[in-house]
């Protein structure tokens, strides 16, 4: 299994071993740390399929010159113009490789029962992991070129960041004014937060590997790819299975990243935080993959116009944003929906939000109250997981119409029930307990931690599922 497509693997914790050592040794000579350190994550990328290097290296040289060119122009038309070239570029490439077949399939189909024969052949695209991130890490640098908030870097300093290998293929979408300052800092190795980010990688393997996994393998996968064998209860768990799911997984990814960039001595973005407290759709996107969320209020619906011209603008936006951000997602109708969900539900409650304030109307906050919002808003995230898991509308319509369908229980378990009631009751522990667990990991002497640690794997390697599948996000 090549160690660029998953981290829980022997293969990658030798790779990260060599890294680490090699890295914190040549850290005091910057470039050659730089061309190293360029070098170990091409290898990471280049283990999944070597030929789609070029394919980075493209759209990092790319971005870079445009970013450039954009720095060097003072007349404003030009620079609107090499931004736009810069975009063109940069999503021409992902969506030649992510949509063009997605397209031409749909008109194929649009078109076929009316007699007209549509020309476009479906070229069967392999899909290069992780392709939308490091495209939008890389834009992120032209737009903030052209927004005159980054000044160009070297070439090597730019590539490097585009390619660091723990967020180049799930993120957290890291901007390039977030990392390349970090470049210029001085890094000691004692100064390494090593309990922080010890814990941050063993919750990340325990999310994946036991509780996502152990959810996929038990209930959520069986039921996703033959809905007609199952009846509502089986159905309603499957559902609620795949929202602890996804969350265990690319929370898990996430963490496993933040904590391998803080042994490297760099700091990413937080990407999650407790989303199924949320008690509006708006609230949920706060917390639910929060880097992506600021990217596209940053850089598409600001652009867009935001909330400054109106109110029916206003709700275009927010709908446009979230069916951009669907397609984003995957190239599928499913993921365009439920992108359109989420856009809908959060115009919905920005009218409801303005209609409240014009009548002067004050709603009194009680328990009661925030349990309800809580519980409507993760139904709904529900149903657009439902959505964004089907392989197909049709999956979607016969899943959602098995829940009227009463019969005998096949797929639950005390465990599965287990994972999902934890995975969620886990969300609503006040936020600094995991910041007092920090504190008492690291006050450890370094044999017992790392005795402690050598325990955790040992009881992971035995909870855990034989076989750990791919991120889901790895797939967008």
């Amino acid at each position: 299994m090549p160690f660029g497509v998953i981290f829980p693997t022997i293969q990658f914790a030798l790779f990260f071993a060599v890294v680490l050592t090699a890295s914190w040794l040549l850290l005091p000579h910057p470039r050659p740390w730089k061309l190293f350190m360029l070098s170990a994550s091409y290898v990471f990328y280049g283990s999944w399929d070597w030929r789609f290097c070029f394919l980075l290296a493209f759209t990092t040289f790319a971005d870079h010159t445009i970013g450039g060119l954009i720095h060097r122009s003072e007349d404003q038309q030009r620079r609107k113009r090499l931004l736009i070239l810069g975009l063109v570029v940069s999503l021409g490439v992902m969506g030649y490789f992510k949509y063009y077949d997605f397209f031409a399939s749909s008109l194929i189909n649009l078109f076929d029962p009316l007699g007209v024969d549509v020309p476009l052949p479906i070229l069967n695209i392999i899909l290069p992991v992780g392709i939308s991130f490091f495209t939008f890490q890389s834009l992120s640098y032209t737009i903030d070129i052209y927004r005159r908030k980054l000044t160009p870097v070297p070439l090597l300093d730019f590539a490097t960041f585009v390619s660091f290998f723990p967020h180049l293929v799930a993120g957290p979408i890291v901007r390039s004014s977030e990392f390349l300052p970090q470049l210029r800092q001085k890094h000691d190795p004692r100064k390494v937060p090593a309990a922080s980010a010890f814990l941050l990688i063993a919750g990340g393997l325990f999310k994946k590997v036991v509780v996502a996994n152990t959810l996929a393998t038990s209930i959520v996968d069986p039921v996703f790819a033959s809905p007609q064998s199952f009846f509502a209860l089986d159905t309603l768990v499957a559902i609620y299975g795949y929202a602890v799911q996804i969350y265990a997984d690319f929370s898990g990814y996430t963490d496993i990243a933040i904590g391998l960039a803080l042994l490297l001595g760099f700091r990413f973005p937080q990407n999650f935080n407790r989303p199924y407290v949320a008690q509006s759709l708006a609230d949920f996107w706060r917390r639910w993959h929060m880097t992506l969320s600021r990217f596209l209020r940053d850089y598409l619906y600001i652009p867009l116009g935001g909330s400054r011209r109106g109110e029916l603008f206003t709700y275009r936006n927010l709908l446009l944003t979230m069916l951009i951000g669907g397609l984003w997602h995957g190239a599928a109708w499913t993921f365009v929906l439920w992108g359109g969900l989420h856009g809908g539900v959060l115009a919905l409650e920005r009218w409801r939000q303005e209609r409240r304030e014009e009548r002067g109307i004050e709603l009194v906050d009680t328990p009661l109250r925030r349990a309800g919002r809580r519980l409507l808003i993760f139904h709904i995230v529900c149903l657009g997981w439902v959505l964004f898991r089907s392989a197909s509308m049709d999956t979607t319509i016969e899943i959602l119409s098995r829940l009227a369908a009463f019969g005998p229980v096949q797929m639950i378990t005390p465990a599965v029930v287990l994972l999902i009631i934890a995975g969620i009751a886990i969300q609503y522990l006040p936020p600094d307990s995991r910041f007092r667990l920090r504190e008492s990991f690291g006050a450890l002497r370094p044999v017992p931690m790392a005795l402690g640690l050598g325990g955790f794997l040992l009881v992971l390697d035995a909870l855990g599922p034989e076989g750990v599948a791919p991120f889901i996000y790895f797939q967008f």
